[in-house]
């Protein structure tokens, strides 16, 4: 089975009383390198490698170090974070930046390669509920 992860920007957020009170700029606003509702879908072939190449630059360097990990395992087909979120295949997560995160979705993509992979995908429950939950 093939796998791919997708990554949606749920949020950016900001707080200017940290920005205010902390940045060199002080009117830094928002992340200016994501906007809520941005996509990106990533591969890892042996022709296409948008792990190891950070998506060549199409991403920033902070925010990939907070998610990479999740993006990781979603490409080898694990679960994202057992017993968390409602889905295994899925993680909510955030970047690095205090005054201004950006919110992430990550999604495990699962395609089948044959029939046998088609059926056995078709019998698994990814779901988690609030009784089967981490309670960490």
């Amino acid at each position: 089975m093939k796998h791919q992860c997708k990554i949606t920007v749920l949020e950016t957020k900001v707080f200017p009383e940290y920005q205010e009170q902390y940045l060199a700029d002080p009117k830094s606003g928002p992340c200016p390198f994501f906007k809520k509702g941005d996509t990106f879908l990533l591969e890892r072939t042996p022709e296409k490698d948008d792990f190891y190449h950070l998506m060549d630059g199409k991403f920033c360097g902070e925010a990939w170090d907070a998610i990479s990990r999740y993006v990781y395992t979603a490409l080898q087909g694990g679960s994202i974070m057992h017993g968390w979120t409602n889905d295994d295949r899925m993680m909510i997560s955030c970047c690095n930046d205090g005054t201004r995160p950006v919110i992430f979705k990550i999604e495990r993509i699962d395609i089948p390669e044959n029939e046998a992979e088609e059926e056995w995908l078709a019998q698994q429950n990814f779901s988690n509920s609030a009784e089967e939950s981490y309670k960490g």
